[in-house]
């Protein structure tokens, strides 16, 4: 790998140990090699760590209890040109979804390629120029794009904030109708499954939360 890889994939983790190992083998036997991962682990008492790294990863322990703040963690990290994320519990589906994604952004000069994906509710699920889907891990992004942009201090619906800060650029996106991606929407456990179960609020704390995160609490 070059000191500036071609991608840097940035996984947000919480106590992900016993269903991230799909995501880590799907990332480790792709085609295209020249990428670094990186796991950024948020508040993780169990052997997220560890499984991370024997996979290759490049771990970094944070205590945020943001998903938001994990990934703009990831993205001061990154060293890749182009930026790729996943959320621990989905995966990537083909072994050449690194080498098609690289050929794609290799071949046009825009500013991201928007890829499908299959949603284990909803099926299968594709951009178009009149229905860009919200979620980052559905896109392939340009490191100087993305540039300052950052997630909001905030755990559900985090996506909504970027990608509607994102929207306000002037912006070239390439879509690419190819499913790359397996979303395991609503697993059980899930931050988001436990904000709509009301276990926790959206700033990922559980109720009530009696303090607000400010910005200098995550410097």
């Amino acid at each position: 790998m070059s000191d500036r890889p071609f991608f840097s994939v940035i996984v947000p983790a919480y106590n992900a140990a016993d269903h991230i190992k799909p995501l880590m083998t799907s990332i480790a036997t792709q085609t295209f090699q020249d990428y670094e991962l990186i796991v950024v682990c948020d508040s993780c008492i169990d052997d997220t760590e560890e499984i991370a790294k024997s996979y290759g990863a490049r771990t970094i322990p944070v205590q945020y209890h943001l998903d938001g703040l994990t990934r703009n963690k990831g993205i001061d990290e990154a060293r890749g040109q182009w930026l790729l994320f996943a959320d621990d519990d989905d995966w990537f589906l083909h072994e050449y979804a690194f080498e098609q994604l690289a050929d794609m952004a290799g071949k046009h000069d825009e500013d991201a390629v928007l890829f499908s994906h299959i949603d284990r509710e909803r099926g299968y699920m594709r951009h178009s120029p009149d229905n860009i889907h919200v979620p980052v891990w559905s896109k392939c992004w340009r490191r100087e794009f993305i540039g300052d942009t950052r997630f909001p201090y905030r755990h559900y619906w985090s996506d909504c904030d970027f990608h509607n800060k994102i929207m306000r650029k002037p912006h070239k996106f390439v879509y690419w109708d190819m499913p790359l991606y397996y979303y395991n929407f609503m697993r059980k456990g899930s931050i988001t499954q436990k904000v709509l179960d009301g276990e926790m609020n959206s700033f990922g704390y559980n109720k009530p939360a009696h303090v607000i995160l400010r910005e200098k609490d995550v410097k």
